[in-house]
């Protein structure tokens, strides 16, 4: 190292250690103008000698009109989010698309607890019981914000965005002008997996439902409520199954867990009814809830599948569910993360990315069986 005790190597010492100018140097270090192999050369050999690692990358960004980062508004609580395995993956196919273009990622939450919404855009308080935006949603910089689970209709998050001029992309959610959606064909594998029970003769089907909007809700479902769902994926959750039959009995719960798929059974299927007019078969809107379903089940001294069937969606390997290995509809996590990614990268080229709906595949296990003889 030949530069001295306390002198800080800067560009300009660079490109006169190089014998060019800094415009030229700085052109050496962004891997792109007219510049000469030799030339460019010369001044990695010269920021070399100093100990120069190159220009400060913020400094470009700005400079650029960009920050770098992502948003990644989540929908839910941090720490519930993490619990969930869909969640995890399809992070995990987004982030890895991100940090492939080089670009940072801050994750934000939806729904910060303990606050109600403030006025958006100056038109006045958002309705009562709602959520507040998150500050960084507000404030931070980001050149394009992810919306991973969807946009509730007059969303608060999505006014803020749109009011700072922040590119937005949606996964599973209300659909906006020239806004990126990438969703998943839910409807369609709900209604398989209804079809398949029907197939094994179960006429008697309960419902375990995913939330319907903001907010925390466990009980039953009326026809009054039915009406009142607008989360996209549960909306189309509880069209695929009436797309097949209508359930004896629908249950909301407040998130997609496993201890909230258990409460939820433990009503559906405990004392209220004799064996005869018992549920034979439960379909829930996620893995999670099923599985906690499953659990209920064998808490109430009933066989899976021979007393009660279940079915899942999310296609998830739970192996402390074992022996039971859940009868599911399978949606590709990672990739729906990975083509968020591609959306965000899209944006980014001023390009204009088309809407991707992704197919789900239905996947028999052995938590579902024929209707049973009483």
């Amino acid at each position: 190292m030949s530069r001295q005790s306390g002198s800080k190597p800067t560009l300009a010492k660079v490109a006169e250690r190089a014998g060019v100018s800094v415009s030229t140097a700085s052109l050496a270090f962004s891997g792109s103008g007219p510049i000469t192999p030799q030339t460019r050369d010369r001044v990695l050999a010269a920021a070399k000698e100093l100990d120069y690692s190159g220009p400060n990358p913020l400094g470009r960004q700005l400079r650029q009109g960009r920050s770098g980062i992502v948003g990644v508004v989540i929908g839910d609580q941090l720490g519930r989010s993490f619990r969930d395995p869909v969640a995890v993956q399809v992070m995990h196919g987004l982030v890895s698309s991100i940090g492939e273009q080089g670009l940072g990622v801050l994750l934000i939450p939806g729904e910060p607890q303990g606050a109600k919404a403030p006025a958006v855009g100056g038109l006045g308080d958002a309705p009562e019981g709602v959520v507040a935006v998150d500050p960084l949603v507000e404030t931070a910089a980001m050149d394009v914000a992810v919306l991973v689970w969807g946009a509730l209709p007059d969303d608060p998050t999505i006014a803020a965005l749109q009011r700072r001029g922040v590119p937005i992309v949606i996964g599973e959610g209300t659909k906006i002008d020239h806004v990126p959606v990438v969703a998943i064909d839910d409807r369609f594998g709900t209604a398989e997996a209804v079809r398949h029970l029907v197939d094994l003769g179960h006429t008697r089907i309960a419902e375990i439902t995913m939330p319907f909007g903001r907010g925390e809700r466990s009980g039953p479902v009326d026809a009054e409520r039915l009406e009142q769902a607008d989360r996209t994926a549960t909306r189309n959750r509880l069209a695929g199954v009436r797309d097949v039959i209508q359930p004896v009995m629908s249950w909301e719960t407040p998130a997609s867990l496993v201890e909230h798929g258990r409460d939820a059974a433990t009503e559906i299927l405990g004392e209220w009814a004799p064996a005869s007019e018992r549920p034979t078969a439960i379909v829930a809107h996620s893995d999670l809830l099923a599985a906690g379903a499953v659990i209920a089940a064998r808490e109430l001294g009933l066989r899976v599948p021979e007393d009660v069937s279940v079915v899942g969606f999310d296609g998830l390997d739970l192996p402390w569910l074992s022996p039971d290995v859940l009868t599911s509809v399978s949606q590709p996590l990672v990739e729906k993360g990975r083509a968020l990614g591609a959306a965000v990268a899209a944006v980014l080229a001023d390009e204009d990315p088309q809407d991707v709906v992704l197919t789900t595949t239905f996947q028999e296990g052995t938590t579902t069986g024929p209707v049973p003889e009483l």
